[in-house]
């Protein structure tokens, strides 16, 4: 019987694909677990001393959940769908050489159970309506600073392309000269700016771009395309995909970045959240410091969800980073819109 062997794309996990299977120096072959080809593969033991510390941060408990569970929820891992709870719970049972752990109910264990940031509600009020630039409720910048360095996002992961939008009064297409980032003193509030302090807001397609601008069916909108070198933007689309628990070196960390991740989770939120125009002036302000942090700890931009596409949008602290390219005219079909009954 051939022995069986494992991949990167059976887990999903960033920091299992980018360091420790390289690090293994694997050969290419086809996946027992989830049938894919031409992967690097490794026998699932040998994944065992970084699997051990993310396993100590649960313990057995009579009403607790199975540990393929927990591992789904907490780190989004094995979200291939070939990866079923019969495959994922034999292959824990492979890379802890322990199959009795793999079938057993366990929940966090109190132990590594650690306080997370203050919470976002808190200083998201203050900042909105108590406090501006001298908090009760500081952050713990270092803390954070440590997090957002997890949230990098490879600048060869990112698009060739990136796309803004302005809507026309005439048929008249805009020149590239007047598709950047407005000027200082007409730069209003932004989802990731304060009033006076332009960023260059970006769209993955230009679908999302169009989207942005808020048309009506009918509009007319001026789309130019913009390239970006080389740049360090952190990633608020998912954080729990995004981090790598194998990354860290002990059951504490582990347990310090479960209990920070809905913090970031919460951050991402913030920026893809509604805004009513008439509440933008304050509205905007949880997402302005956060995105101010970002900037002042050395990054050049963010990378968030749509609110209103599938696509993804970035929001470039320095404009001048971004090199115009051609401008196209787009016309608005449709615009399509969803209700739901509002909740209390």
């Amino acid at each position: 019987m051939p022995e069986v062997r494992c991949c990167p794309e059976c887990f999903g996990d960033a920091g299992l694909r980018g360091s420790i299977f390289p690090l293994l120096e694997p050969p290419l072959g086809t996946c027992t677990y989830c049938g894919v080809r031409n992967v690097p593969i490794v026998a699932p033991a040998a994944l065992r001393q970084w699997f051990e510390p993310l396993v100590d941060v649960y313990e057995i408990k009579t009403d607790g959940r199975p540990l393929s569970s927990w591992l789904r929820s907490d780190w989004q891992l094995f979200e291939n769908p070939a990866m079923d709870d019969a495959h994922v719970e034999t292959l824990l049972a492979e890379i802890l050489e322990d199959g009795e752990i793999a079938r057993q109910l366990v929940a966090p264990s109190p132990q590594y159970e650690a306080p997370s940031l203050v919470g976002w509600d808190e200083l998201r009020d203050e900042l909105m309506h108590r406090n501006r630039w001298f908090l009760d409720q500081p952050l713990d910048l270092d803390r954070l600073r440590e997090l957002l360095d997890l949230l990098i996002n490879p600048s060869d992961e990112l698009n060739d392309r990136w796309f803004r939008a302005r809507l026309m009064e005439n048929d008249e297409v805009f020149s590239i000269e007047n598709m950047g980032a407005p000027p200082h003193r007409l730069a209003g509030h932004g989802r990731a700016n304060p009033a006076g302090i332009p960023y260059l807001y970006l769209g993955s397609t230009p679908h999302t771009a169009v989207s942005e601008v808020r048309p009506y069916t009918g509009d007319s909108a001026s789309v130019a395309e913009f390239s970006i070198p080389t740049v360090r933007v952190v990633d608020l689309r998912a954080p729990r995909r995004q981090v790598s628990p194998f990354l860290l070196t002990d059951a504490s960390e582990i347990g310090q970045l479960r209990a920070d991740l809905p913090l970031l989770e919460r951050l991402g939120f913030e920026l893809t959240r509604p805004v009513l125009p008439r509440g933008a002036p304050f509205e905007y302000i949880p997402s302005q410091y956060l995105c101010e942090f970002i900037k002042v700890s050395g990054f050049d931009g963010v990378i968030y969800r749509s609110s209103v596409s599938d696509g993804i949008n970035l929001a470039l602290f320095d404009p001048r980073l971004a090199t115009g390219g051609d401008v196209s005219k787009f016309q608005v079909e449709r615009v399509e819109i969803q209700a739901a009954p509002a909740s209390n």
